[in-house]
């Protein structure tokens, strides 16, 4: 009996989610982006030096490295302009060839919406406009970091709005610029090893809008991590160090779901649901996994349960989860971890450096 009123709590509190009734409003039902990127028929129809090209949804990024390896530079500047969007989002291709791709397919696209990507100076690692449209962008040399670490955002991130004003610190590339400041690599003065961070903005999978259904359920998460898991095995390929994943919000459910399938030196969930798991451990990573929760963050009042596929389960600051803690007790609201002087982003910047213990 004392088991039965759990299940019929537990599932009041998953419609509560649901409904929107514990701070969560309604949102509109989207459509994963999954699979490789527009113009792959063509891709796959052509050839260099009578070889095949490396298919984008099946070959390694590993074996994508190797095959621009054998190119010269003539050659592969004919496949990027001929083929941007798919050398622009293929994972192992050499990264200012991305860049490169990526500002041709950016500018390609005629739309206002994403005209500044293409600014000079920007480094867009990746960019889909299907669908809201995804993006990635690299803030520092990749080529060259010591250390590297992507925010992976939560609701309402896409390739159209990224680059609307936001609050200061906020947003996928407001964090990673933070981050940046905070280890003093974005003025090249920081002690220690801060001049030789890279972050990346990885808005690289369909994120939920608003925060109703899709927000409660895995779909979207699980369709995500695939893409994560895909995208830090590139980042090994070019031989960029394991990265250190900074999880918002529902970002986090993606990197619960990925983090075995990555190589993530450390994995910081802030902000989070839940991360599809019981305890850290049950997440089957080597990474160290860290949480953080701010005071006034209304992600508290969002029920930790998992039910008939609702919800994201254990909270990952609770003492059951066996998270290491962040401080957090002066972080605003759901999107202030990254705010100067917080407690949050200076330990995150010690985290992102290889300097935590």
């Amino acid at each position: 009996m004392r088991r039965f009123g759990r299940t019929l709590v537990t599932a009041a509190l998953a419609v509560t989610l649901v409904g929107g009734t514990a701070g969560w409003a309604s949102g509109d039902s989207q459509t994963a982006v999954t699979g490789p990127p527009p113009g792959t028929d063509a891709w796959r129809a052509d050839t260099v030096s009578g070889r095949s090209l490396p298919d984008p949804a099946t070959t390694a990024p590993r074996e994508v490295a190797a095959f621009f390896a054998g190119l010269d530079d003539a050659a592969r500047h004919r496949l990027l302009r001929s083929h941007p969007l798919v050398v622009g989002n293929l994972e192992g291709a050499p990264l200012p060839l991305r860049y490169e791709a990526n500002r041709i397919a950016v500018a390609a696209t005629g739309e206002a919406r994403y005209a500044s990507l293409a600014a000079p100076g920007r480094q867009i690692l990746a960019f889909d406009p299907r669908g809201r449209g995804q993006v990635v962008e690299v803030f520092g040399d990749l080529e060259r970091a010591k250390h590297v670490s992507v925010i992976v955002p939560g609701s309402d991130n896409d390739a159209a709005g990224y680059d609307t004003r936001r609050k200061p610190a906020t947003g996928p590339a407001g964090m990673a610029r933070s981050l940046r400041e905070a280890t003093g690599a974005e003025s090249g003065t920081g002690s220690g090893s801060g001049g030789s961070l890279a972050v990346v903005a990885w808005i690289g999978y369909t994120t939920p809008v608003g925060v109703g259904l899709d927000a409660a359920d895995g779909r979207l998460a699980r369709a995500g991590a695939a893409r994560l898991a895909r995208f830090t095995a590139g980042l090994d390929a070019v031989g960029a160090p394991d990265p250190v994943l900074f999880c918002h919000s529902y970002g986090s459910v993606v990197c619960g779901l990925a983090a075995r399938h990555t190589d993530a030196a450390d994995i910081v969930a802030f902000g989070s649901p839940g991360m599809r798991a019981d305890t850290a451990a049950a997440l089957r990573t080597g990474a160290r996994v860290w949480a953080a929760r701010g005071p006034s963050d209304w992600i508290a009042d969002v029920p930790n349960v998992e039910f008939a596929g609702i919800g994201h389960g254990v909270d990952p600051t609770s003492a059951a989860f066996g998270a290491r803690r962040v401080p957090a007790a002066d972080v605003e609201g759901h999107t202030g971890y990254f705010v100067p002087g917080t407690q949050s982003l200076a330990a995150f910047a010690t985290i992102a450096k290889g300097a935590a213990r």
